[in-house]
């Protein structure tokens, strides 16, 4: 009631003043009607917003470190004793020292007169160096151009900041975490390194093929184009080549090479080149734009912080607790007091499932290719290698590195080496697809494995359209080059069961059963047992990017049988056809992808232990998944599989299919080889392979060798056979001029 008539009275008194004065009058806010003149009555007052509003605004934007706007909360006077520049200076740097992640903030009720306020309120900073500190002060306001605004001085941050003090701090940052494979051998760790370059002038060419064979093993860079580039510069040039450790760089120059230069510095170290580049990713100093959140997190401000791969997602484990001290000191600098201090926290160190060897030997089999190769233990997930091509250096990205000039190339690189081919390229899987078009026809009911089609070089099923074999394909091939189409590879395969069409790879068998579950209203049947095998989602891997890839329902004919041998809309990763290759030969459990084995911490306790996690089996019964499994057994070991050519003498028992998937009209076809062995040998996991070439021609030509070479070098170390356009390892079987000196002969 009391309320009742302050507004009545208020309101009549406006309402006497308006009538005796024939103007307009002012509104509760202080903003003038149109014709309005006079000044505001005080009995507006009464409707005046509440203090706290203003005092919430203020802290809310503090909240955004929106300096401006809480600048504007700012009295008259306040305003005109700081600029907008240095209050937001000042509060971001007193946050940044403070090392602020947060704050809660409380007002109690104001005391207020028309004109003035005072509030109580408590704020309690929440930070990484002196824990939470809680402050109960009162702040001022004053009633100007119909709102109410804050008098604020720097007490209003902390009261300590009176009389001109200031917040100080000192900063300890501990060695960051190394990154290890599985075995505890170092893929990265903070040591002294050695960057290595060629002087041109001082090379002795009759042993150039030993100086670019030793840099390769070293640093992984390309002894052809290495040699080319030596050749073709002349003399008094420097030529970026790598880095390596100490101990590397000591061994290579007991060798006696001329015209190496090596230049030492302490950095953070990327073995061999950077193996599994994309995979560790690399670090860089913080950025001016997120200096803020990192000091705030207790960081120094002067580290280099992950910014890719395992280095930025587990940046927090690698780069331990920061240390330090907060200090009240006078404004000449004097302590006064200090207000918080924790001790750094050594870093972590990281153990990947990776197996360093293997990681180097899967590189270099894809060397001068683009594309991935993925090596994952069959029956846990563990990845073992994954490789993309191109890769390149992390141990440039360091400014002390006299290479660190190649920088450039590397962003204006149109293969995008930064690129996880492995978890981020999306391709057409093409025949390799076919597998799961043999699973859905044979869990569908219309097929089993002795179902027999004959297999001709057309498929005309589908009004209007022509599609052809791939063994029409070779036929044309050997006709424009005047050769007979009488070869095995270019005759059509004629009546085949079910496994057999899996084998010889047979387009129009698998068109057809993509047709024909589509007329039998089962058209989703194929994309579903895509999505059940891990087509079409991410794989859950943790820690890296990875691509979902793309499995859709076909919504007419041509794009159910396209769809039955990976074309059309078909978008597969290297990495989901590994992980559905190892389910296939370990009786049917999808796995989570694991990359991270442990963490152990500074004195060698394992604080982390990550186990292989089951996510779904396949839906396909034993059977058939028996009767899968041999198919893909006869694609190696049958005369007529379409991989037995190139790899049916391995000495290991494994089952696989062959792949070259359409990519752009016209365009040499993506190389596929995907599989898995089962050779049982006691304390020696199996293993699936996929391997994608991008634009490289037939899987069976050049994807199926590299799967070899993989198993060669998991079985027994490193590879043991050269693929067939070898002339050594690494090196292409094209002559070269100069005396015999390898030059940048291009890769297939």
């Amino acid at each position: 009631m009391k309320l009742f008539r302050a507004v009545s009275i208020a309101i009549i008194f406006t309402t006497l003043v308006a009538c005796a004065t024939g103007n307009g009058i002012r509104n509760p806010f202080g903003r003038p009607s149109p014709t309005a003149d006079l000044p505001t009555p005080r009995a507006v007052f009464t409707h005046a917003p509440d203090p706290n509003s203003a005092l919430n605004n203020f802290f809310a934007a503090l909240k955004l470190s929106d300096y401006v706007s809480m600048y504007a909360i700012l009295s008259d006077a306040s305003r005109a004793a700081i600029t907008q520049e240095d209050f937001s200076k000042l509060y971001n740097d007193t946050l940044n020292k403070m090392t602020a992640t947060s704050f809660d903030f409380s007002a109690g009720e104001p005391s207020k007169s028309p004109s003035a306020a005072q509030v109580a309120f408590n704020i309690t900073y929440h930070t990484a160096l002196a824990g939470d500190l809680s402050r109960d002060m009162s702040v001022n306001l004053v009633f100007e151009s119909g709102t109410w605004r804050i008098q604020w001085t720097p007490t209003l941050i902390l009261p300590e900041l009176a009389d001109g003090n200031v917040l100080a701090r000192d900063c300890s940052a501990p060695a960051r975490g190394d990154i290890f494979d599985r075995t505890g051998q170092p893929l990265v760790s903070t040591t002294e390194v050695v960057a290595i370059g060629v002087n041109t002038a001082d090379v002795n060419f009759n042993n150039l093929t030993g100086l670019t064979d030793a840099l390769w093993r070293l640093t992984g860079v390309n002894p052809e184009i290495l040699a080319d580039q030596i050749v073709s510069a002349g003399p008094g040039w420097y030529i970026a080549v790598g880095t390596a450790s100490n101990e590397e760089a000591r061994e290579l120059i007991s060798r006696g090479f001329s015209g190496l230069v090596f230049t030492d510095y302490t950095s953070r170290y990327y073995a061999a080149g950077g193996l599994a580049a994309q995979l560790t990713g690399y670090t860089l100093f913080i950025s001016p734009e997120n200096i803020d959140s990192y000091k705030r997190r207790g960081y120094c401000g002067d580290e280099r912080v992950g910014n890719d791969g395992i280095e930025s997602s587990l940046e927090s484990t690698l780069a331990g607790e920061h240390g330090g001290s907060l200090y009240i000191a006078s404004p000449s600098g004097q302590i006064i007091t200090r207000i918080g201090q924790v001790e750094a926290k050594p870093a972590s160190s990281v153990y990947l499932t990776i197996n360093k060897k293997l990681q180097a030997n899967a590189e270099r089999a894809i060397a001068g290719f683009t594309g991935a190769v993925v090596v994952i233990e069959r029956d846990t997930g563990r990845i073992l290698a994954m490789a993309s091509s191109p890769t390149y250096d992390p141990n440039l990205f360091d400014p002390q590195n006299p290479n660190n000039s190649l920088i450039a190339d590397l962003f204006n690189d149109q293969s995008r080496p930064l690129v996880n081919r492995a978890a981020q390229g999306q391709y057409p899987l093409g025949s390799v697809f076919k597998v799961i078009t043999m699973a859905a026809g044979m869990e569908s009911g219309l097929y089993l494995p002795e179902s027999t089609y004959e297999c001709q070089y057309d498929f005309t099923e589908i009004s209007g359209q022509v599609l052809h074999d791939w063994t029409w394909d070779h036929c044309q091939e050997r006709l424009r080059t005047g050769r007979e189409c009488n070869s095995s590879d270019s005759t059509p395969s004629g009546l085949l069961t079910l496994q057999e069409g899996l084998m010889r790879s047979c387009n129009p068998y698998f068109y057809h059963i993509g047709l024909d579950l589509f007329r039998n209203e089962r058209g989703s049947d194929i994309a579903n047992m895509a999505r059940a095998f891990g087509l079409g989602a991410p794989t859950g891997i943790d820690l890296i990017e990875e691509e979902a890839g793309q499995i859709l329902d076909p919504n007419e004919e041509l794009a159910a049988t396209n769809q039955a041998i990976g074309q059309g809309d078909v978008l597969v990763t290297p990495l989901q056809v590994a992980r559905f290759m190892a389910a296939i030969g370990n009786g049917g459990t999808l796995y989570r992808p694991q990359i991270l084995e442990k963490i152990v911490n500074a004195d060698g306790t394992i604080t982390d232990a990550f186990a292989p996690e089951a996510v779904s089996m396949l839906p396909i019964q034993p059977d058939r998944l028996v009767a899968l499994q041999q198919a893909m057994g006869w694609v190696i070991t049958s005369s007529r599989g379409t991989a037995n050519f190139r790899i049916g003498n391995l000495s290991w028992a494994a089952a696989g299919k062959t792949g070259s998937a359409q990519n752009d009209v016209g365009a040499t076809s993506h190389a596929w080889f995907a599989g898995y062995t089962y050779a049982n040998i006691p304390g020696v996991p199996d293993i699936a392979v996929a391997v994608i070439l991008e634009n490289a021609g037939e899987g069976s030509d050049y994807a199926a060798p590299v799967f070899r070479r993989m198993l060669e070098s998991y079985f027994l170390g490193s590879p043991q056979t050269l693929f067939w356009f070898e002339s050594n390892f690494g090196i292409t079987k094209t002559p070269t001029p100069f005396g015999g000196i390898p030059t940048n002969t291009p890769k297939p």
